[in-house]
């Protein structure tokens, strides 16, 4: 694999537009794809009062090395949630978040969505489930990106609530509905406890994409792998602290879902230089770049390729593969994912 690239004449080769080459984009959450202009537009609708880290110091100033610092997190999500009140706002913002990846290069996209977290102001869990897919529908049909949904459940509810969301899940299997996950501070909870959502959503044939290896360390993964069957780990970066466990990613093929400007952006890493691409890569790992919230961290699809190329030198080869590696760990139909390999071609040659 082409790496890490040294010297003047290897670096004046990096001019390809990251925002041309596609990709599959397989870590976005769903109020967290929000554009700021939007949040700000809904809010002075209704007359809801932004807290300032969301209006005139945005992006927030963001930690979570400790309980205090993700619960400032949560909240700046809750209230960036709040403002969605209609339909139509759903429906905008999922036609904007697949505007913004389409403008950076977006072929494909899987986007997380908890609908408890909605289910009061739309009428339920289903009814904002049925909505959530007819606005991936048109947001398809009107921007060309193909998108699947990938319904998580909130590690730090109860674990039956994630029993309710796998059966949910289950039931749009094969009709929109791709994958399940588990999301939120994975300190908190027992990752045990949601083994018997993720048997439910396993039978329905869907990927399982729990986050972990992000705010703890190796031993959580192996928790994800062991007891929820992991298919794919949402982040997973810090299994670049123990070989072994990425020996047994590689071998098993579960796929990591990096999203480097959220790792520096929480604390997990001191800044992007930090953060273990070039190791992840050298062992092997597939990984697929995101961007988690772009709302709360500013950073969409394209700046995650563009700023590990600049924090670790990375050629275009490289970039070509991680491009392919994000189709190659996504659900993306066949012909999706052939059309895009041709065009990485193409962007390479």
């Amino acid at each position: 694999m082409a790496g890490a690239g040294g010297g003047p004449a290897k670096r004046a080769e990096q001019r390809r537009e990251v925002s041309r080459l596609p990709k599959a984009h397989l870590h976005l959450h769903f109020t967290g794809s929000m554009r700021h202009g939007t949040l700000l537009e809904l809010a002075e609708r209704d007359g809801i009062a932004l807290p300032d880290s969301l209006v005139e110091d945005w992006p927030p100033r963001l930690s979570a090395t400790d309980e205090k610092g993700w619960f400032r997190f949560q909240r700046l999500y809750d209230v960036a949630r709040s403002v969605l009140r209609t339909p139509d706002d759903v429906r905008r913002l999922v036609l904007e978040a697949a505007e913004d990846d389409v403008r950076d290069g977006g072929r494909w996209l899987e986007i997380q969505v908890d609908p408890s977290g909605y289910a009061a102001r739309f009428g339920g869990i289903t009814a904002f489930t049925d909505l959530v897919l007819d606005c991936v529908r048109d947001a398809s049909e009107r921007t060309g990106l193909g998108i699947a949904v990938v319904i998580a459940a909130n590690r730090t509810r109860h674990p039956l609530d994630a029993r309710t969301l796998a059966r949910l899940a289950a039931q749009y299997a094969g009709r929109g509905v791709v994958g399940f996950g588990l999301s939120n501070d994975e300190r908190r909870g027992r990752t045990e406890d949601f083994e018997g959502a993720f048997r439910i959503a396993e039978r329905a044939g869907l990927l399982l994409v729990p986050h972990g290896g992000e705010l703890r360390g190796p031993d959580h993964v192996r928790q994800c792998l062991d007891r929820l069957g992991a298919h794919r780990l949402g982040h997973g970066v810090r299994s670049a602290e123990d070989p072994a466990l990425l020996d047994r990613l590689v071998e098993s093929g579960v796929a990591l879902e990096v999203c480097p400007v959220s790792n520096v952006s929480l604390g997990v890493y001191s800044d992007l230089t930090s953060v273990p691409l070039p190791q992840l890569l050298a062992a092997g790992a597939t990984v697929a770049l995101g961007a988690d919230d772009p709302l709360l961290f500013g950073s969409r699809l394209a700046g995650q390729y563009a700023t590990m190329r600049a924090a670790h030198d990375l050629d275009d080869a490289t970039l070509a593969r991680l491009a392919l590696m994000s189709f190659e760990a996504s659900q993306a139909p066949s012909d999706v994912v052939a059309a895009a390999k041709r065009d990485i071609a193409t962007w390479l040659a």
